[in-house]
């Protein structure tokens, strides 16, 4: 009886292990640079955030290769990415780690069959600054291991409101815990939610009549939390604007 309740403590003990090693498992990948030494070049992107600095992303954002985008799904998303020392010598001392939000596509190089971004290859084209983060410059390409984390942001979600009368296109930004999102609802006057559809990267549309209605939305992200933001944009908002909620994730 001993033997067997010492049998059980041990395998409960090690599944807790077990599991707490699950809980830091990184994915091994490679990382290369762009846009250079003031991340100029990542400016707009295929995630449609336009400039990164004034909406909140600043330099330490990344492109993903094909397998990790998925079609602008991963838009918005943070990723802890680490050198991987024990498989180059060009990782800055102590093999640093740096947090990157996906802004942009890396596409693939069908007439490279080895190309960095070619699925399904797992791959960071990050910016300069957040690269040298981790890396030595003359590397150009360091291997690494990543794992998806929070997003930590200032201030509410931010919406970004085009298109025209019967036609909204709104750009989310500033999303915070998972980053990216996954559904999003618009709503007017009335009290039902509007569902909205993914356009293109991180922009959403609907297609009812709502101007001259303050306008209120709803936002999932891809781990299913749910944040409702009330009257984010009075009565007169204005296509081309750019309006802030009160709440995150």
């Amino acid at each position: 009886m001993e033997k067997a309740i010492l049998f059980l403590l041990l395998s409960l003990c090690a599944s807790r292990l077990d599991g707490a090693m699950a809980q830091q498992y990184s994915t091994p990948a490679t990382a290369t640079f762009y846009g250079g030494s003031d991340a100029s070049g990542t400016m707009g992107g295929s995630c449609g955030y336009g400039n990164l600095y004034s909406t909140g992303y600043g330099t330490q954002t990344t492109a993903l290769s094909t397998a990790l985008y998925g079609d602008g799904a991963s838009c918005g998303a943070c990723f802890l990415v680490t050198c991987d020392a024990s498989r180059t010598q060009y990782c800055k001392p102590g093999s640093p780690s740096v947090t990157v939000t996906a802004t942009n596509f890396c596409p693939p190089n069908y007439g490279d069959p080895n190309g960095w971004c070619n699925s399904p290859r797992q791959h960071f084209d990050m910016s300069q600054p957040a690269w040298e983060t981790i890396g030595v410059y003359q590397a150009g390409e360091v291997p690494v291991n990543y794992r998806r984390v929070p997003c930590q942001r200032s201030g509410g979600i931010r919406f970004t409101i085009n298109g025209h009368d019967y036609f909204q296109l709104v750009l989310i930004t500033n999303v915070g815990g998972a980053g990216a999102v996954a559904a999003a609802w618009v709503r007017g006057n009335g009290v039902e939610w509007l569902v909205m559809s993914h356009n293109w990267g991180a922009n959403w549309q609907n297609g009812a009549y709502l101007t001259g209605e303050s306008l209120s939305f709803k936002v999932q992200t891809d781990d299913g939390k749910v944040v409702e933001a009330y009257s984010v944009a009075p009565a007169n908002w204005q296509f081309g604007s750019t309006y802030q909620a009160s709440v995150n994730f």
